[in-house]
């Protein structure tokens, strides 16, 4: 394999003479062989996008000449259109605050942009990754605007996901409002609800989720491009300070403006923090969701059975016939994860010290993780299991027939302490509340039949 020499200040390396990454890159690479990935593809088109934004802006302040500003902007849309990728060899967890994924970037860029003016790779005198590419940048301002800028782009694909398991789960609703099967509180029996209702308080969990993932991703767009190291600007020029917001809105399509203090937006996380709590909020709500529909679906025949899933595949590989709610449990397992991921993000952001946090890496490994992943286990749950359940009618009517709690629509006409004798009586005999009741004497079967009517014991008001 042929090879240039590549110096930096820690020394020289050999690199394969055709590679568009450089020294940096390549020194990161050897010291930080973690998940064994790269970068995701997003983020490294969003730092792309950076660097497009910052060429126009130091072109317009006449930092950048006509031809290195063109060769620079046409190999970050040539890297922006998913070319090159291979070429961004650094493992997503580094450490180092992004360094070694900021100059990947430089150095890529900076070898294409050489390319197309003719010139040799690595041979950075006509386009250098830091004098050019990174001109009036620093790490501490192009990376979190990037892990910004792709998380942006990730939750904008995630939200149709979680839209579509909305629109299932009110569709169940609607299916099933006028089947009324028994609610329990605690595991116990409690009084009548509608199957339709209980979709729908899964529907509105999944709305309200919706509605503060996008309250919250409006803090990402939120940004510190022209604060450098610390936020003090430092060799940024007046001309790329004043044009850089504009050229990141015109380049990436977002409204970003700048942070107010750009001292707090290098040095703190915390906006990343409440987008993982909005996420990890949803995840919690559909693995509550999936909670209970293993539980309506238990059984078949000795649990309870109140719902059918469909059928996905085979539950053993001993036990005949058997199918197991792999899709509630899929979506459990990826909400679990998505908590320990929150749980990560929260210590990075909390481990920053002073003027810089230097553990995005893995905050935003584990955020663009939580934010896929969570928008895939919407869809599996929508395509898979709620768009195919089936209401066992019959085996809910029986239930609330047979339950004590309808003896709580008592209460008002007998009171609280008759009413809880009289529920007692009716476990210990085995009878339903209308035959123990109708044999009591105290009421006529019409009036019984009134009382215990459960459309009327779950819709008692018009709301």
């Amino acid at each position: 394999m042929k090879t240039r020499i590549e110096k930096d200040s820690v020394g020289a390396l050999e690199i394969p003479v055709d590679a568009y990454y450089g020294v940096q890159s390549y020194r990161a690479m050897l010291n930080f062989p973690i998940t064994g990935k790269r970068m995701h593809a997003e983020m490294i088109a969003s730092l792309a996008e950076v660097k497009k934004a910052s060429a126009i802006a130091n072109h317009i302040d006449g930092g950048l000449t006509d031809d290195v500003y063109k060769a620079i902007c046409d190999a970050c849309d040539y890297i922006i259109a998913g070319n090159l990728h291979d070429q961004f060899i650094c493992d997503p967890i580094q450490g180092g605050a992004g360094t070694s994924a900021n100059m990947n970037a430089n150095e890529v860029v900076a070898n294409k942009a050489l390319e197309l003016l003719g010139q040799t790779k690595g041979d950075y005198k006509m386009v250098h990754p830091n004098d050019h590419v990174n001109l009036c940048q620093s790490t501490n301002d192009v990376y979190p605007t990037a892990g910004k800028l792709t998380a942006l782009k990730l939750i904008d694909k995630m939200l149709p996901k979680l839209e579509h398991l909305l629109e299932a789960l009110n569709r169940k609703a609607e299916e099933y409002k006028d089947i009324i099967k028994m609610g329990r509180t605690q595991l116990q029996d409690a009084v009548p609800v509608s199957l339709g209702g209980s979709f729908k308080a899964f529907a509105s969990a999944i709305k309200r989720d919706i509605d503060r993932i996008k309250k919250t991703a409006d803090g990402l767009k939120t940004i510190n491009m022209a604060a450098t190291a610390v936020g003090s600007c430092i060799n940024a020029t007046q001309g790329y300070y004043d044009n850089i917001m504009k050229c990141m809105c015109d380049v990436t399509g977002y409204d970003f403006v700048r942070s107010e203090d750009l001292y707090d937006g290098t040095q703190n996380l915390d906006t990343f923090v409440y987008v993982s709590g909005a996420i990890k909020a949803c995840a919690v709500n559909m693995s509550k969701m999936s909670n209970d529909l293993r539980l309506m679906s238990s059984g078949p025949k000795t649990g309870l059975g109140e719902i059918v899933l469909p059928p996905r595949q085979n539950g053993s590989s001993i036990m005949p016939g058997k199918i197991n709610p792999v899709i509630p449990e899929v979506v459990s397992q990826v909400a679990f994860n998505i908590i320990g991921n929150d749980m990560t993000i929260t210590m990075a952001a909390e481990a920053g010290q002073l003027e810089l946090n230097a553990f995005e890496p893995v905050l935003f490994y584990n955020l663009f993780e939580s934010i896929e992943t969570l928008g895939n286990a919407a869809v599996t749950l929508a395509d898979n299991c709620i768009d195919g359940i089936v209401a066992n009618a019959q085996t809910c009517k029986n239930y609330v027939e047979r339950s004590a709690g309808l003896v709580t629509a008592l209460c008002p006409v007998i009171g609280y302490v008759k009413s809880a004798d009289i529920a007692k009586k009716i476990i210990a005999s085995g009878k339903t509340a209308k035959e123990y009741l109708l044999e009591e004497g105290t009421f006529s079967e019409k009036e019984i039949d009134e009382m215990l009517d459960p459309v009327k014991l779950v819709y008692p008001i018009e709301f």
